[in-house]
């Protein structure tokens, strides 16, 4: 099938979701029948060596359905958002001149927001500014600089949840370096009007069955040596547990156990328990999300192409 679209701007499918959803099984499926391409939208999939871990696709899969923006850069290695929509863009129109459709799939909501309503203009990140506050947040907790940021950016911080110490950093570093609330910065974009998005989100009417699934993919990759993957990684020079690839789910967990602040046990315990908290993280993005045609877990494809929204889009550039 080729695509024949009379209008400018390009049609890109999107597939997110929470981990565990069936993002991946769902964006394969569409490839075999019909001209996609996937493009990863995972800011852990972008790590080489980290195979295990993030659930990365074997290779039978990818003989099958290729991913692009997957094993970019080293775990030692920093990737960006502003990479990323500079790499998304270019494979993008790699796939629409070849013919076909691309189709983002991941679960790293900042990736679509960012690809969505534009990147603001903030400041770089400050290394000392960082510690500065990696340090206070050690002392008081990240409970309490959650509410000191509620007293600077009341608008980010009802948005940022306590226990992601990773936004909060960077929402606190914001103001530091520039004297300007995140949200208000971040209210300097403009939207993305090149491409012609149709989203789907897979949403989880039973929680329950996002937990077990969650719990049932740790214990595999347990199975299949994810311990030995961090072993490995460990054994890098240029490797610590500071690192933004190690705020991956899962390895800093295991990084723990393997530096024996924690039993096996209690390392897969703790594990689940990150992955359920990504997971609800991500639920909560998709809630806030705009032009959102949300699927049922599990979602299948006859769910999709029976979606009048998804078929008046197709239609629209006779695809």
């Amino acid at each position: 099938m080729q695509v024949n679209s009379p209008v400018t701007k390009q049609p890109v499918l999107c597939i997110l979701g929470p981990t565990a959803s069936g993002k991946t099984g769902l964006a394969v499926e569409l490839c075999q029948r019909d001209c996609y391409e996937i493009i990863s939208v995972d800011s852990a999939l972008v790590y080489k060596r980290m195979d295990i871990g993030t659930a990365k696709p074997d290779a039978d899969t990818l003989r099958i359905a290729p991913h692009a923006l997957i094993d970019l850069v080293e775990p030692w290695e920093s990737y960006s958002v502003a990479r990323f929509l500079t790499d998304v863009a270019g494979e993008i129109e790699r796939i629409a001149n070849a013919g076909r459709l691309p189709l983002l799939a991941g679960g790293t909501m900042l990736y679509y927001h960012a690809l969505w309503n534009g990147l603001s203009s903030l400041p770089e990140s400050d290394p000392a500014t960082r510690a500065k506050i990696q340090q206070d947040a050690d002392s008081i907790g990240w409970h309490k600089m959650h509410d000191r940021l509620a007293q600077v950016d009341a608008a980010s911080a009802a948005k940022i949840h306590p226990n992601d110490p990773q936004r909060l950093l960077r929402a606190l570093e914001v103001y530091e370096l520039s004297g300007v609330p995140l949200s208000q910065l971040q209210n300097n974009r403009s939207k993305n009007s090149q491409y012609d998005f149709f989203n789907v989100g897979l949403f989880p009417t039973d929680r329950a069955l996002i937990h077990k699934r969650i719990e049932q993919r740790f214990t595999e990759m347990m199975h299949n040596n994810f311990v030995a993957e961090v072993q490995a990684l460990m054994k890098h020079p240029k490797m610590h547990i500071d690192l933004a690839s190690m705020r991956c789910v899962g390895y800093r967990q295991v990084w723990s156990h393997l530096s024996g602040e924690c039993t096996e046990s209690e390392m897969v315990d703790r594990g689940v328990a990150a992955t359920r908290q990504l997971a609800k993280r991500q639920i909560t993005w998709m809630r806030r999300m705009e032009s959102l045609t949300l699927l049922d877990v599990p979602a299948s494809l006859q769910m999709l192409l029976e979606n009048s929204g998804y078929i008046s889009w197709r239609d629209k550039h006779n695809i």
